[in-house]
């Protein structure tokens, strides 16, 4: 045995690179093995049982595409190889812990997942595969989507928590939410997709539904809560073309109109004194010119503080349902004649823009860069090359003069750089929705972030300004202003026809998934004197360029700070 080891020591002295080859191979063998085993099992959760994680505390759920107002329950401490619930389940009975062993065949697992879905009947029933139509969809309230941990709970938890009725998953990462289901049933091996964050249940197929009905704890729990309050509005002259679903309610109030238009899956409940009327914001009821809320102040009947309008003065709510007319999004049929660049400095909102742009133009954007994080929330033409052709427009935060020169014509978004520079700080640290924590603000890494990118704030606009070749400026505070009339010049600059009512409903769904719910307030002002005296002289800079090309300088609340 020494022997052969000695000659096979001699052997790789003389022949190292054959050594280092198969030490190589068996290196990559063991991190086959390991990969393997590491997705053969479940999925594990932050702060259940079987995470490492939960020796120090509970994590913080994945969110999908969606980003809802309210989140993520925590889930209760889970069984071993039991499901996961959410605090809205009614019944407390006991989970199976053997879900079975996988199978091939797909009809095999739909009717497996079946199987231990009817056990669940009191918490979350199963309902069956359905149709679905990406142009008229088969539950039209919320939708997200999250195309690597999407799971039936987490679609389940989502809808629950917004009120609904059903809960539907459709190609293994898309959760839709409804009142309703408008379609009819499929069988049941179309339904054959497993999910993506959990390979022991079924999502839905290929335009084909996995519908739950949720049975939830509270009936009040479907009431108006997360309803959003539009304001007082004159009465369209064409009322029943405008609000088409109308119903008399001696006893109205708020949430029983909303309830109503609801229950119709309609965006909006109008209360008209004793009628409760619904619709979609449109041409004939655009819901630009807010009345003096005082023309609306009638007390409702059956509830003496609320106001319930009057036959003239219309009070409107947008309701939990979802206005799908601006939801279909799709690449470019035909190869674009153009690239147009949507440029901005980090922070700025560029995310927030593309949302916007493919709500009302119907068609993906794309980037200069790729971000993973960005695709797999809904952006599909993160994927894509960014001189593919296929997408409305690239979204850069590049300057230099190469790399503009590139672009046939940019919409340029320009925002206050106090606060895209907090914005970014908090994406820097925190994620695209997230925010940094207290140690970075009063750590180092604020003051070298500001000495180095607030230059930059200044030198990207004017390098646009001076190397683009056709630039459309737009500033982000004039967009959260008049996100109609801002939206209707941008989508002009990308040659794309969108109509009115289109732009309407982008209006009901402007705050998207990367929007960030405002910036967090911080206990003090993180920029001290010498660093607003800099980007001061920054925004003067900024502001006397865009006046020499006749452009609007910066809004005024850039000044004074």
């Amino acid at each position: 045995m020494a022997k052969l080891l000695l000659k096979l020591q001699r052997y790789f002295r003389r022949k190292p690179v054959r050594f280092f080859t198969l030490l190589a191979l068996y290196l990559a063998a063991g991190s086959l093995v390991f990969l393997h085993s590491g997705f053969s099992g479940e999925p594990t959760v932050p702060g259940s049982p079987r995470s490492p994680a939960a020796a120090e505390g509970p994590g913080l759920p994945y969110l999908g595409v969606m980003q809802l107002s309210r989140g993520f329950k925590a889930a209760a401490t889970m069984p071993a190889g039991g499901r996961r619930h959410g605090p809205w389940f009614k019944s407390t009975s006991k989970e199976p812990s053997d879900r079975g062993k996988s199978r091939d065949n797909a009809r095999s697992r739909a009717l497996r997942g079946r199987s231990g879905r009817e056990k669940e009947e009191d918490r979350a029933r199963y309902i069956g595969c359905y149709e679905d139509n990406t142009r008229q969809r088969t539950l039209r309230g919320m939708s997200f989507f999250d195309y690597k941990k999407m799971t039936v709970f987490r679609c389940q938890d989502n809808c629950a928590e917004r009120g609904y009725l059903y809960a539907g998953l459709e190609f293994g990462a898309e959760c839709y939410c409804g009142h309703k289901i408008q379609a009819s049933n499929a069988s049941e091996s179309e339904c054959n997709m497993e999910c993506k964050g959990e390979r022991s249940n079924t999502c839905g197929g290929i335009n084909r539904l996995s519908i739950y009905r949720l049975e939830l704890a509270q009936e009040s729990a479907r009431r108006y809560g997360s309803a959003i309050f539009r304001g007082c509005f004159r009465c369209p002259e064409n009322v029943s073309i405008a609000l088409p679903a109308s119903q008399l309610m001696l006893n109205m109030s708020v949430d029983k109109c909303v309830d109503f238009c609801t229950e119709k899956e309609f965006p909006l409940a109008a209360l008209a004194g004793t009628t409760c009327r619904c619709g979609f914001p449109s041409t004939l009821f655009p819901l630009h010119e807010r009345e003096d809320e005082q023309l609306c102040a009638h007390k409702c009947a059956a509830e003496e503080f609320e106001s319930c309008g009057s036959a003239e003065f219309l009070l409107v709510y947008q309701t939990q349902v979802q206005d799908n007319r601006c939801m279909d999004r799709r690449f470019l049929p035909s190869r674009a004649k153009q690239l147009v660049a949507l440029a901005s400095f980090p922070g700025a909102g560029n995310t927030w823009a593309r949302h916007l742009i493919e709500l009302a133009t119907g068609f993906y954007t794309g980037s200069y860069y790729f971000d993973g994080s960005l695709y797999n929330k809904g952006f599909k033409g993160e994927r894509d090359h960014w001189r593919s052709g296929r997408t409305i427009c690239i979204k850069t935060h590049e300057s230099g003069q190469k790399e503009i020169e590139s672009f046939d014509s940019a919409i340029l978004l320009i925002r206050n750089p106090y606060k895209a520079l907090m914005a970014e700080f908090n994406r820097k640290y925190g994620g695209h929705i997230g925010f940094a924590a207290h140690a970075h603000w009063k750590g180092k890494e604020w003051p070298e972030f500001v000495a180095n990118y607030a230059p930059w704030w200044a030198t990207h606009t004017l390098d646009w300004l001076r190397y683009g070749k056709k630039v459309l400026v737009v500033h982000f505070e004039d967009l959260k202003r008049d996100l109609f009339v801002q939206l209707q010049r941008m989508v002009a600059l990308l040659g794309v026809t969108a109509c009115e009512d289109r732009l309407l409903c982008v209006e009901g769904q402007k705050d998207g998934n990367f929007k960030r719910s405002g910036l967090r307030k911080l206990e003090y002002d993180p920029y001290t004197p010498e660093m607003r005296k800099v980007i001061s002289g920054y925004i003067r800079t900024v502001d006397a360029a865009l006046k020499l090309r006749n452009l609007s300088g910066v809004p005024e609340d850039y000044y004074p700070r």
